[in-house]
């Protein structure tokens, strides 16, 4: 059984949504961050006719969580499904292997410390 770390960074308007998508995926925890960021487009917004030559960090959050690689998948598909508006600033989904997880509390590892 493995697991991955799952980063996503959106807009700030998104969480409400994103956190009872993946709650139907049983994920039990996540963490939350306000951050400042910009993309390929730096910042701009959609109707703007000129490139940036300077980035703009607009305000964004990162919700990271760590999920069983058996619902992986299926996570992501419904993460982009809910993120999606094909408008710029949709954001962005980072994925990277866990090697184990530790309940600090119980000594517990693994499926157990993410129950």
């Amino acid at each position: 059984m493995g697991f991955t770390r799952v980063e996503v960074i959106t807009s700030m308007a998104k969480l409400d949504s994103l956190q009872k998508t993946v709650s139907k995926f049983g994920v039990t925890g996540m963490t939350v961050f306000q951050v400042l960021g910009c993309g390929v487009q730096k910042g701009a917004q959609e109707y703007e006719v000129e490139e940036r030559k300077d980035p703009v960090l607009l305000p964004k959050q990162m919700i990271m969580m760590i999920v069983d690689d058996a619902i992986l998948d299926k996570l992501i598909d419904a993460i982009e499904k809910d993120l999606y508006t094909g408008h710029i600033g949709d954001g962005k989904i980072f994925l990277s292997e866990v090697k184990n997880v530790i309940r600090i509390r119980t000594g517990e590892d693994g499926a157990k410390a993410l129950e």
